[in-house]
């Protein structure tokens, strides 16, 4: 079973994405089997990755920033570390991409109760990348100290429990 450690920030755009493929990088330099995971990503700019088991699906989407991070690690990028994308079309909608296949639209209230549903697809996909590592490094997503969203949480707090 690997290892795991998970960085939270104060809130968007504080350097976690770049802090987690640095230790990525450092991990594999010392010899570690190590990957990169990400349970919940809003972002537009997406990247396409491997869909280990669906062989005639071609490549999935995650987000750009865990592609990058497999890149740190030396493997091959994966639909699992990333397995929740939203890829925001409105003020209050997004698109919803679940281990790289797009499930549909969802405003932000209807997102919500979502959540419980995708947190199996979390931890499905969180098995899978963590299966032959020695070390996963999970990135969080925003700010664990947004209240307002910890009742479903699955990308802070609510992944780490």
């Amino acid at each position: 079973m690997a290892r795991a450690i998970m960085l939270q920030g104060t809130g968007s755009d504080v350097g976690k994405t770049v802090l987690v493929a640095g230790l990525c990088r450092a991990a594999k330099k010392r010899g570690l089997k190590v990957r990169p995971f990400k349970p919940q990503n809003m972002s537009n700019n997406a990247a396409v990755a491997d869909m280990p088991g669906d062989n005639n699906a071609g490549g999935g989407e995650i987000g750009r920033a865990q592609w990058l991070q497999a890149i740190a690690c030396g493997v091959a990028p994966s639909v699992h570390m990333n397995p929740v994308l939203l890829k925001p079309q409105t003020d209050v909608g997004a698109q919803v991409i679940v281990q790289g296949k797009v499930v549909g639209e969802a405003r932000a209230r209807d997102y919500q109760t979502m959540k419980g549903r995708l947190m199996d697809a979390v931890l499905d996909s969180w098995g899978k990348v963590s299966e032959g590592a020695d070390l996963v490094i999970v990135e969080g997503a925003g700010s664990p100290a947004e209240i307002n969203l910890r009742s479903r949480d699955i990308a802070n707090m609510g992944f780490a429990t």
